[in-house]
């Protein structure tokens, strides 16, 4: 079933689809723009969430302009019954922007969680791995390096 955005949505999407706001009121500054309140806002977006027809609302930082100049994709071998408690953990470390489970029906690909890790350098990247098998029962993994990035935009629903 699809969504029909109203106009008042789509001029709220059309401002957050891009930058927010650089102050310390970004809600209340894009509510200035589409000419809403800050409370109007919040609610809108929350019920686009909440029902589906936004999947997710976030920032979007640009790792390499904040010093964190390497990164890893590593993909790990896991137990049915150890994902959530796994997945929390590793997800708690400062050098990982995000963690997730992903069911693998590939014989050959045995991997299931997926995590992304930051560093300064590959040998901090490498140190996570390590950080992550002290402190999960997680060992078997495959690091899947960027080669070259393709595209870091943000999706654009309205113009």
């Amino acid at each position: 079933m699809s969504h029909q955005f109203s106009p008042e949505e789509q001029a709220v999407l059309r401002i957050v689809q891009d930058n927010l706001p650089d102050s310390l009121t970004p809600y209340a500054d894009l509510a200035e723009q589409a000419g809403m309140t800050e409370a109007q806002v919040l609610e809108l977006l929350g019920r686009l969430k909440e029902s589906g027809a936004i999947r997710r609302f976030g920032a979007s930082i640009k790792h390499q302009k904040t010093g964190w100049t390497h990164n890893a994709m590593v993909a790990w071998k896991v137990q049915p019954e150890q994902v959530e408690g796994c997945g929390r953990k590793v997800a708690e470390h400062t050098h990982i922007s995000h963690a997730y489970y992903r069911p693998s029906a590939a014989a050959d690909w045995p991997y299931e969680l997926y995590t992304m890790i930051h560093g300064r350098s590959e040998a901090e990247c490498l140190g996570v791995v390590e950080d992550i098998m002290k402190m999960t029962d997680l060992k078997e993994h495959a690091i899947l390096r960027s080669l070259k990035e393709l595209k870091k935009i943000s999706m654009t629903y309205f113009a």
